[in-house]
């Protein structure tokens, strides 16, 4: 355990301890809890999470919070420190142990009879870019978006209990101190107000979308129909993973090539319009689902799993067929891309118009929406790749040969004309 007074605390031998969980539970109002170490719950976590639900949170984003916060009492708890006694520096430390700690590994638990050959495997690809897609996997270390989100977790967790008067009275994740303001200039915004003191830089990365070659290769690598009509929707109508997952079968409108889906923050629902041969795979399933004797009715889910005892299809489950199929290709596309090249398509689409790619997407604002308009990595390396091209032709036919050089001699040799 480190020593709280102790102003340079060891952060290279420090382990964080697994102690405490985060629990779902099947309550409504109360779909997820904090346990501390000894298995009690944490008060104070839950009414954070009261607060988070009447603000008409997801359940997925208490989820997210909560698993930010359990880093936080697992690292209090190693500190020996009450949540309520933390102070700036137990802060700025718990943001310099992240810059630093390697993440946690978790196997699978069908690859723990192989765990140490696992293990070195997983630490071995960690963070090289693939092959196929030139994305890097996740790394060894926690990710700058990691660390952002935890920041802004833990500063409005202490800004809740401090309106409340249930915390300290400051807060240990404070915002970063006001610099000079500078008016606003061309291509650059005025600055806003500052962010969290101990918030890291996270870089823009410009969305990933899957290039058509390669979604086609994709698409083929699927072995069954109910694979290929959820690629073929989420594709064509950019819904996210979690959104086409909670479908029932009375959503479906193939008449109108509507389909009826659940906003994941909003919670309003939106009949959003799908290519015609989505429609078709998703009928090629549903012959075969039903002969099976997958369950049909209008309140039904849509989307079941293949084998019985027939259950609904799950996001973990859904991301481990996609895996199946990446596996195959050698590449780490992931199902969040298909929603980023289906808005990717819509949007570069001239005869279409930005806000109605916004009301399909359900964006809120038009500027997510407009992240999508630059052109992707490939077609920029393509447009890079064609100016070198024009170079090197225009270089060669400005080229004048020396004397004594005969021209259709060095036509024979290079096959051009001098």
């Amino acid at each position: 355990m480190l020593e709280t007074d102790d102003p340079s605390r060891d952060l290279i031998n420090f382990v964080l301890p697994q102690t405490g969980a985060l629990v779902e539970v099947a309550d409504p109002a109360q779909p997820y809890v904090l346990l501390d170490a000894a298995g009690d719950v944490v008060e104070p976590v839950s009414a954070f999470f009261a607060e988070l639900q009447a603000c008409s949170r997801p359940p997925s984003t208490i989820r997210s919070y909560g698993m930010d916060l359990l880093r936080w009492w697992r690292f209090l708890d190693a500190l020996g420190v009450e949540w309520r006694r933390a102070t700036r520096a137990e802060a700025r430390d718990f943001a310099r142990w992240m810059a630093i700690a390697p993440k946690p590994v978790r196997m699978h638990w069908r690859r723990r009879t192989a765990d140490t050959e696992a293990r070195s495997v997983a630490r071995a690809s960690a963070g090289v870019p693939n092959s196929v897609t030139g994305r890097a996997g996740p790394g060894l270390m926690y990710a700058a978006t990691t660390r952002a989100h935890c920041e802004t977790v833990l500063r409005s967790f202490y800004d809740f209990h401090l309106d409340a008067g249930t915390g300290p009275i400051i807060n240990p994740f404070p915002l970063g101190r006001e610099r000079r303001r500078l008016p606003a200039a061309a291509g650059r915004p005025a600055r806003s107000s500052p962010g969290g003191r101990y918030r890291p830089s996270v870089p823009v990365r410009v969305p990933r979308r899957i290039p058509d070659k390669w979604f086609d290769e994709l698409f083929a690598a699927l072995r069954h129909n109910r694979d290929r009509a959820l690629l073929a929707f989420w594709v064509s109508n950019g819904a996210r993973a979690e959104e086409l997952l909670t479908c029932r079968q009375r959503d479906v409108l193939p008449g109108e090539q509507l389909l009826g889906v659940v906003r994941k923050g909003t919670r309003t629902y939106q009949q959003v319009p799908s290519a015609a041969d989505a429609f078709v795979w998703l009928r090629l399933y549903q012959e075969e689902a039903w002969r099976a004797g997958v369950p049909q009715g209008p309140g039904r889910w849509l989307w079941w799993t293949l084998r019985p005892p027939f259950r609904p299809l799950t996001y973990h489950a859904a991301r481990a067929m996609f895996g199946r199929a990446n596996r195959f290709l050698g590449s780490n596309w992931t199902l969040h891309d298909l929603r980023k090249t289906a808005a990717y398509r819509m949007a570069r689409d001239p005869k279409l118009a930005l806000t109605d790619v916004q009301w399909v997407l359900g964006h809120a604002h038009l500027s997510t929406t407009q992240i999508y308009l630059p052109a992707g990595r490939d077609e920029i390396v393509d447009a890079v790749r064609a100016h070198h091209e024009r170079q090197t032709l225009e270089a060669r036919v400005q080229a004048v040969p020396a004397p004594g050089y005969r021209p259709d001699s060095l036509d024979e040799l290079f096959g051009r004309a001098w």
